[in-house]
C-alpha cells in the first residue's frame, strides 16, 4: 500500500471466495517466509516495485532497494517453498532506447535509469535461481500498459485527469519520445498464458505493434476529451516542460515468441482509450495526494529512511 496504491480498486472483487488481500512487504524477509509457509502458495506472479521512472532519479537506492533486494527475498522464499512457477513481471526499459533496432528475449540489456536498471539487476538475480537450481521461473518484458484503475503519475492517466479538470498535459522535452501502448486486458491475457504455456527459465516480450508519440498522444486526448481538431486549440493543451535527466526516444520489441503460445493484442487503442477516459471521469478519487501525482515531476515525500537489510 504505497502512495500509488489505493485498495478501493479491489472492491469490486473483494467478496470473491478466490480473493484475499494479505498486507505486508516484500523487504521482509521473515514476513515472506511465513506467507509461503501459512498460505500453501503454489504460483507466484511477482509484480511488486517501485515504477515511476522521473521519481528513480530522485530516489535510486530505494528503488534498489525495493526492486532488486525485495525480489531477491521472494524469489529466494518462493524457491524454499517449491511453489511450481515464478512469474517475474519486467520491463521493455532494460534494453534501453532503440530508434530502429527491433529488441527481441536475447537482445542485450542496455538500461538509461535507475528504474529499469534495478529491473535488469533483479532479472538477473531470478534467471539465476534457473541456472542454479533449475527453479521454474519465467521472465516478462512488456510495453508501457494502460487502462482504468492505473495511478494518475503515469502520461495517460495524467493527461486524462488534467484535461478533465481544464489544465493543460505536461509533455517533457520534445514530446517526440516515441511508446508502444497495451491495454490493462489484453496484458492480463498475456499473463494467463505465460501462467499455462510460458516454459521454465525463458523470457517473453509482451508487446504491440501499436506505437505513439507523447506529443501525439496529447493530441489524441484533446481531440477525445476537449472535442477538438483544430491544431492551434490543441496546441493551447498542451505544455512544454524540461526533459528528464533521460528519455529513451523507442523501445521496439519483437513478441513473436508470445504469438507463439497463442496471445495476442486483440483491444484496439480506440476502444481501449474510450473506456480508460470514461473510468477516469467517475473514479479519479480513488487514491489521496492526487494534486502531486498530476505536477510535471515528482513531488513526493521521501521514502522511508533505510535501515540495513
Amino acid at each position: 500500500l504505497d502512495y500509488c496504491a489505493s485498495l478501493k480498486n479491489l472492491e469490486t472483487v473483494s467478496e470473491k471466495e478466490n480473493y484475499k488481500f494479505i498486507q505486508g512487504d516484500i523487504c521482509e524477509p521473515d514476513f515472506i517466509k511465513q506467507l509461503f509457509k501459512t498460505e500453501k502458495i503454489d504460483i507466484v506472479l511477482h509484480f511488486a516495485a517501485q515504477t515511476h521512472v522521473d521519481l528513480s532519479f530522485w530516489h535510486a537506492l530505494e528503488f534498489t532497494y525495493v526492486n532488486v533486494y525485495g525480489t531477491h527475498v521472494l524469489v529466494a522464499a518462493a524457491h524454499e517453498a517449491n511453489v511450481e512457477k515464478f512469474v517475474y513481471v519486467s520491463t521493455d526499459e532494460v534494453y534501453g532506447g532503440s530508434t530502429d533496432e527491433e529488441f527481441d528475449e536475447s537482445s542485450p540489456k542496455r538500461p538509461t535509469n535507475p528504474y529499469a536498471s534495478s529491473k535488469a539487476a533483479a532479472e538477473c538475480f531470478v534467471q539465476s535461481y534457473w541456472e542454479r537450481y533449475q527453479f521454474p521461473v519465467v521472465i516478462t518484458r512488456s510495453s508501457n500498459v494502460y487502462g482504468p484503475h492505473q495511478y494518475p503519475e503515469k502520461v495517460i492517466p495524467k493527461f486524462i485527469s488534467l484535461l478533465q479538470q481544464n489544465r493543460k498535459c505536461c509533455i517533457h522535452g520534445s514530446g517526440l519520445q516515441r511508446r508502444n501502448f497495451l491495454y490493462a486486458a489484453d496484458v492480463v491475457e498475456a499473463f494467463l498464458t505465460v501462467l499455462k504455456e510460458g516454459k521454465p527459465g525463458e523470457i517473453y516480450n509482451i508487446g504491440t505493434n501499436f506505437e505513439m508519440s507523447i506529443a501525439q498522444l496529447a493530441k489524441e486526448l484533446i481531440h477525445l476529451i476537449k472535442k477538438t481538431s483544430s491544431e492551434s486549440e490543441m496546441e493551447h493543451w498542451m505544455d512544454y516542460v524540461k526533459d528528464r535527466p533521460t528519455n529513451d526516444l523507442r523501445y521496439p520489441m519483437n513478441s513473436e515468441k508470445m504469438h507463439s503460445l497463442g496471445w495476442r493484442p486483440k483491444v484496439p487503442w480506440k476502444e481501449g482509450i474510450k473506456k480508460t477516459i470514461e473510468w477516469y471521469k467517475e473514479n479519479f478519487q480513488n487514491w489521496k495526494n492526487l494534486e502531486k501525482a498530476l505536477e510535471p515531476f515528482p513531488v513526493t515525500e521521501p521514502f522511508a529512511q533505510l535501515s540495513s537489510p
